[in-house]
Order: C-alpha cells, then sequence, then structure tokens
C-alpha cells in the first residue's frame, strides 16, 4: 500500500530515530526500530491525522451553525456553555 507524503515524511523521521526499552531495573536498551515497528507507527500515525481531519472538520461545522445565528465561541463562553 503507498504512503501518503505526510506518511512518508514520517517514516523518514522514525527511520533516524532508536527504539528505547525501559526495563525494571531502571536500564534500558536502546535499538534500531524494525520495520514491522515503522509500519505499525506510520498506521497509528495515519489514523491519527484521519481522527484530527474529522476533529478539525467536525468543529468547522459547529462554529458555522454558532456563525449562522450569529454567535461565536466565545459568546458561548461567556454565557458558561464551553
Amino acid at each position: 500500500m503507498p504512503h501518503s507524503k505526510a506518511q512518508s515524511t514520517f517514516m523518514e523521521y522514525l527511520k533516524m530515530t532508536k527504539v528505547v526499552i525501559y526495563q525494571e531495573d531502571g536500564s534500558f536498551i536502546e535499538r534500531v526500530a524494525t520495520e514491522a515497528e515503522l509500519e505499525l507507527e506510520a498506521k497509528d500515525y495515519a489514523e491519527w491525522l484521519q481522527k484530527k481531519a474529522l476533529k478539525d472538520k467536525a468543529k468547522a461545522a459547529a462554529e458555522a451553525k454558532l456563525a449562522a445565528l450569529g454567535l461565536t465561541t466565545d459568546d458561548l463562553k461567556a454565557l458558561g456553555l464551553n
């Protein structure tokens, strides 16, 4: 499955980082992430981007409804309805 530009950029970032595994005794192991770990991180990032886009879309819709009523989010805060 091809990656989006954001996913590809994120994958390149991940490849520059290391996985740090903390032990119960306070020590840690630092190693390069496996391809499977990188793919999982990319998948999680894509899901996060999708959820963020939906949240942003819902926020814009709510603000548009308020604007249609001649209100702003500050008006709601002033009324204690935030």
